[in-house]
């Protein structure tokens, strides 16, 4: 029994075939191989296009930025699985994907929605500013979090985040995405009564939108980075081991208390 409406029986990413592998309509082997960069690739792979210059760039940017970002859980997680199963490497990255949730990889994803929705009222006529300022008193209202806004570390500024909206300035990229995000941090600061930092999610989503990206693409760009990540951390792991040591310590950290 089928469950769930199915799309048409088609794939447009890829074939093989015996003496050849076609990806998006190009020959992997004669076109793409020592042409394209990964980057490149990625958004190929991803959208079915060949990036622009400004588009191939800024996911340069925002891959380095949000790939590494210290003892992470997802690292931890990762370091010890593979020290549970030194042969699984496969199985630790999957360990660190599976923990890569919005509290630690971050909400781009949910901010690119937001992003979309606000947009569309501006496009009926609201005012951008009118239009944030009511958005965040209604997630104040409801005691709601404002996605993209507050970091348990960098107060009160997070440097990505300033570093991807510097760029995108200079680079001349900054549309009505990136000026609504900046729109979203004053209405933020006046609904909470005071600013909260506008972390990396929300510049990472805008920058995207105003380059073309589809919302639904936005999340690939943090997952894409922290395997990157990941593989660094079991590499190190296999060199040093410290995912028995953190498994120690957690341990050490934590009291028992018998049921009474």
């Amino acid at each position: 029994m089928q469950i769930g409406k199915a799309g048409p029986a088609v794939s447009r990413i890829s074939q093989a075939y015996p003496e050849r592998v076609e990806v998006r309509g190009r020959d992997l082997t004669g076109d793409l191989m020592g042409r394209l960069s990964f980057t490149e690739y990625f958004h190929l792979l991803l959208t079915g296009r060949e990036p622009t210059e400004d588009q191939r760039y800024f996911l340069d940017v925002l891959l380095v930025a949000i790939a590494e970002h210290g003892m992470m859980p997802t690292n931890v997680t990762a370091r010890m699985t593979l020290a549970a199963d030194p042969a699984s490497l496969q199985g630790a990255v999957a360990a660190g994907i599976l923990g890569a949730g919005p509290v630690v990889l971050g909400t781009a994803e949910e901010c690119a929605r937001l992003l979309d929705d606000a947009q569309q009222r501006v496009a009926a006529g609201e005012e951008p500013a009118a239009v944030a300022a009511d958005i965040a008193r209604g997630l104040r209202v409801a005691g709601a979090r404002m996605p993209g806004f507050g970091h348990p570390l960098h107060r009160p500024l997070d440097p990505r985040a300033e570093r991807i909206l510097e760029l995108a300035d200079l680079r001349a990229v900054s549309g009505r995405h990136v000026l609504l995000a900046r729109d979203l941090r004053d209405a933020v600061a006046a609904a909470w009564g005071r600013p909260l930092t506008m972390n990396v999610s929300l510049p990472i989503a805008a920058v995207m939108l105003d380059l073309g990206f589809p919302s639904e693409t936005v999340k690939a760009v943090p997952i894409l980075a922290r395997t990157a990540s990941l593989l660094a951390h079991l590499a190190e792991e296999k060199e040093q081991p410290i995912g028995f040591l953190m498994a120690a310590r957690a341990e050490e950290a934590i009291d028992y208390e018998p049921p009474g």
